[in-house]
């Protein structure tokens, strides 16, 4: 994982994330998911893109299975943006870079 992304789990989601004063992009993955690993440079790209506007996250649900049954995670790739430790917006699947960007610009 690159540097623009930062990986969260279960113990440290409240703090990285519900404590957050910038929006956090949560992206709940794994590794043998295909479509995951391909959003994962985008969502590289767009971190370095929007850096201090918005925090990008990673969670791996084998690794991690209380938060994705908290939020209701069902299928993956999926991302929650997370403002001011609130859900206000979700995305499943692998969207193309300009539809993540256009729906944080939307939701953040």
């Amino acid at each position: 994982m690159a540097s623009n992304t930062t990986p969260v789990t279960d113990q440290s989601f409240e703090n990285d994330v519900l404590k957050s004063n910038t929006p956090v992009l949560v992206d709940f993955w794994a590794e043998w998911c295909g479509p995951c690993r391909a959003l994962g440079p985008k969502l590289e790209e767009i971190g370095q893109e929007m850096a201090g506007k918005v925090k990008i996250v990673k969670l791996n649900v084998d690794e991690n299975n209380q938060t994705p049954q908290k939020y209701g995670i069902r299928g993956i790739p999926a991302m929650l943006l997370f403002k001011n430790g609130q859900e206000v917006g979700q995305l499943v699947g692998n969207h193309p870079k300009d539809a993540i960007v256009d729906f944080l610009s939307k939701n953040s």
